[in-house]
């Protein structure tokens, strides 16, 4: 009887996603042009997503990001005059806007800022040197490199949490930056960076949980080819998790921030606000992006269970895949992709543990 119940409340939370995907699916094949639309936010490389996601004013240094993440189609098409006209005009704005650069950090960062600028410099001469030798590995190597030295940099433009949390969830925790969760499953290990400045009540749920070993041991209890892996249904007859002071399931809104606003929107979908044609901030852009369940009857009964995205750009396409806006997404996977493509149902989470930004949550407003 137990297990006849369990298995009903795996299926509680998040239940509409598979034929919301499926929809997308059938339009794809219905309509074939419906492929060639404009894909929206069509940026699907979780370090991308998160560096475009950080709060912080448009900068000299976001051209640099931009313009080297420009290149992706040049390289696919191995225009390589192309590349090299791009790289040659990026090294130059580094040279000429340096000192601009540097007066964009507060004055306690500007040392370390210049130490970063030091090292962007040395990545663009390589960059700069697999362009000449027209070595596509060693450009993606170097772009590599030189993103995550930009990275750095732009993280040191964060100033103060960004914005105030409504009173009406005063008793939830909250992570007010971002955090990196190593999940070792059943066939490996994934790593995960989780974003409060753009989702802070689900992203403090969720490390939170972390924190209190709530996901260890706990199996993917819901898995869709190409679409979810989902986690997060305590053992027993709670569906969410139990907090032990008030005996009450802890809900968590859902919680999406739109580019241009100052904070984000609760227990509202883009249909609800009439804004259709929206990408989020953190969209459902990638594989492994982490996203927040909630079920079919509410949108803030979401507790505990969260799944991972499956993303599969032929089905479920950056920007049209249904999902964007109903959900809650809340981070990337970054690393462990490999063990992400072997995990399946009868697979599951042996330990979660917090390895950055703990000090970030907070356990109430």
């Amino acid at each position: 009887m137990k297990g006849i119940r369990l298995a009903l409340k795996q299926r509680l939370l998040a239940p509409g996603l598979a034929l919301l995907l499926a929809l997308v699916v059938n339009l794809l094949a219905v309509h074939p042009a419906a492929a060639g639309l404009p894909p929206g936010n069509a940026v699907s490389d979780p370090s991308a997503l998160l560096r475009n996601a950080l709060p912080i004013p448009e900068t000299d240094l976001q051209d640099l990001q931009h313009r080297l993440e420009g290149t992706s189609d040049d390289l696919r098409a191995k225009r390589w005059s192309s590349l090299s006209n791009a790289v040659r005009r990026g090294q130059s704005l580094l040279t000429s806007r340096r000192a601009r650069l540097i007066s964009n950090f507060p004055s306690e960062q500007q040392a370390t800022a210049e130490s970063l600028l030091d090292q962007l410099e040395l990545d663009w001469r390589t960059l700069a040197e697999a362009t000449e030798a027209r070595d596509r590995d060693a450009f993606l190597t170097s772009r590599r490199a030189a993103l995550s030295t930009i990275g750095s940099a732009e993280s040191l433009l964060v100033g103060p949490f960004p914005f105030e949390i409504p009173e009406t969830f005063v008793a939830l925790p909250r992570l007010l930056g971002r955090a990196t969760i190593e999940l070792a499953t059943t066939k490996g290990t994934l790593t995960a960076v989780v974003d409060g400045y753009n989702a802070p009540l689900t992203a403090g749920a969720f490390v939170d949980l972390v924190q209190r070993g709530f996901y260890d041991g706990l199996p993917f209890g819901r898995a869709e080819d190409f679409y979810v892996l989902q986690t997060g249904d305590p053992i027993g007859p709670a569906d969410g998790y139990i907090d032990p002071t008030s005996q009450q399931q802890r809900r968590v809104p859902l919680e999406i921030m739109v580019p241009g606003e100052d904070q984000p929107f609760y227990n509202q979908t883009f249909e609800d606000l009439g804004i259709f044609k929206a990408t989020p901030v953190l969209p459902f852009a990638t594989k492994g992006t982490l996203g927040w369940a909630h079920s079919d009857e509410a949108l803030d009964d979401g507790s505990s269970q969260f799944f991972l995205f499956l993303f599969t750009a032929e089905l479920t396409p950056a920007g049209l895949n249904l999902i964007d806006g109903r959900y809650a997404a809340f981070g990337y996977v970054v690393d462990g992709f490999e063990v992400l493509e072997e995990l399946t149902g009868s697979d599951g989470i042996v330990k979660a543990t917090v390895l950055e930004g703990a000090e970030n949550l907070r356990p109430h407003g």
